[in-house]
Formats: C-alpha cells, structure tokens, sequence
C-alpha cells in the first residue's frame, strides 16, 4: 500500500496519472509534448485487438465505510484532498466523461470541467483542451436552458433513447440547440450502444462519473473494464444509494490494481476480471514511481 504524501517521496502528478493510466499507448500518463516516454511493448497497443466499438470503460465513485454513495444527497461531502486530486487528473486525461443526468443535476456540473492548467497539459500532449461530456438520460429529463449547456466549454453529448426523441420532440429540438443529441437505444438507453457512439466519435477511454443507475447498467451490460473507488473514513448509515444500482444482480470479479491512501482515505484501483489481462499487456500497472511504501 502506497502513501500519496508523507516523509518519503510524495507521488506526483505524472506518477499518478502513469499509475492510473488506462491500456493503451498512454497517451498523456506517459507521453510528454516531445513524444512516448515508454509504453510496455514498444510500439504495441493492447486495445487495438478489441471490437472497434470497445472503448475502455471506467467508472470512479466515493463510497463511506459503511456503503453509502452520498451524503445530504451529494458524493461531495464524503471527498478529501487526496480524492479530489486524483478525480481532477482522471478528468484531465479523459477522451470523454460520460455521466447520467441525475448526477449532473445533483452535483450542480456547470462550466469547464478542468481547469486551466490541465487544459494546457491536454493541450501540449495533442489533446482538444476540454474532454467531450456525454450525459445519458433516457427520458431527456434535461432543460436547454441548464447552465451545464449554457456555460460548457465544449459542446456536449446527450445519449438518450428513440423513443424519448419522439415522444419529447421540442425537448429534443431544444436540446440539440446545445448538444449532440443521440439515440442509443430504442426504449431505454443501451450501455453498449451508447459506448459504440462514443467510440465512433474517436474515444477510446471513457470516465464514468455515475450515479450509481448508470454504474449498475454499465456493469450488467458487461461494459465495465475498470472501477477507481474511493473508501471515506466516515460512517453515514441510513437507507442512501450505494454507488451500483441495478434491477438485478450483477455478478462480476474485480482484480486489485493497487492501493494508495491518506489521511485514513482509500483509494483503490480495481479492473474487471475479464480486463485485467489488457491492463498487464498494456504495462500500465507496471509503472513504480518511487514514493512510500508502507
């Protein structure tokens, strides 16, 4: 278990980003503005043997130490410096941030998503200054008139399904006014469809952002590649969402990447078993700054 600070060697923000970074020539953990610093197998991309339309997929989320995905209604209030600092670094080398709705509502999404500084860093690495952000809603329970549509840096994504399109034609109408507007699905919105259209939008690494219906859908459609969760050292108790919501189970084996911690908070790395054998090819978790061991 590695500390992000402390008496010895504190991680950086390169180290961080190489530790996390996704299977793939690793664009941006790895690469600086001159070109690849090292990539495992010289010359090789592990996701180029994947479907066309596999982009991989991870979801970041928060939970308390006894479950719960929210507190008063927000993941905010359960994050730390440490957490923060990684969350804003997985934005910061996202193709795209894909999100649900509700969360956006929620947690109050509005304007740039990075901040200056990482957009130069994006910028310097060949990088569009802002990731993309795909917001699934299968309703279009969303209003043009949002400040996350008003104020985005970027145009966003709405992936919804056709029927929403025609049974909310002026919302859609509204909504495509502000955002690329896509059907993924007939009733509801498909997981694996949705991915598909990101992918064939140039994405190959999507960051999930939640909440947990999304997480859950995700997982069940057998699209989850990788799970970056943070353990609060708090307790919340009460009857709050845990961070997957799903109609039925969802069976799936996750391999631990690795542990970082401080101040009591977790971070954790896990990818879906079915992945795992991507991310050693793609040396990502190979990667070993110096830095704590503890």
């Amino acid at each position: 278990m590695r500390a992000l600070t402390g008496s010895g060697q504190a991680l950086t923000d390169e180290d961080l980003l190489a530790l996390y970074a996704a299977p793939r020539r690793l664009r941006g953990a790895l690469d600086g503005p001159d070109g690849p610093r090292s990539t495992g197998s010289a010359g090789h991309d592990p996701l180029s043997a994947r479907p066309a339309d596999r982009p991989w997929t991870r979801m970041m989320f928060i939970s308390s130490a006894d479950g719960a995905a929210t507190v008063d209604g927000r993941s905010g209030g359960l994050g730390s410096p440490a957490d923060h600092r990684v969350f804003d670094l997985a934005r910061r080398d996202a193709d795209v941030i894909l999100v649900g709705a509700g969360t956006v509502r929620a947690e109050g999404y509005d304007g740039p998503l990075v901040d200056a500084e990482a957009s130069a860093w994006r910028t310097a690495r060949g990088l569009d200054a802002h990731p993309e952000v795909a917001v699934v809603s299968g309703g279009l329970h969303l209003a043009a008139s949002d400040p996350f549509f008003l104020r985005a840096p970027r145009r966003p994504v709405v992936l919804t399904s056709a029927a929403a399109l025609r049974d909310h034609a002026d919302r859609a109408a509204a909504l495509a006014e502000v955002a690329d507007v896509l059907a993924a699905g007939e009733t509801d919105v498909d997981p694996a469809i949705a991915l598909a259209l990101l992918a064939a939008r140039g994405h190959r690494v999507v960051h999930g952002e939640g909440g947990p219906s999304l997480f859950g859908a995700v997982a069940a459609a057998g699209r989850l590649d990788e799970l970056q969760l943070s353990l609060s050292p708090v307790l919340v108790g009460g009857d709050g969402p845990r961070i997957l919501t799903a109609a039925q189970e969802v069976a799936l084996d996750l391999h631990l990447v690795h542990v970082l911690h401080e101040d009591s908070m977790l971070l954790l790395r896990y990818v879906a078993a079915g992945s795992a054998d991507a991310l050693e090819d793609g040396a990502a978790g190979d990667v070993r700054p110096s830095g704590n061991d503890v």
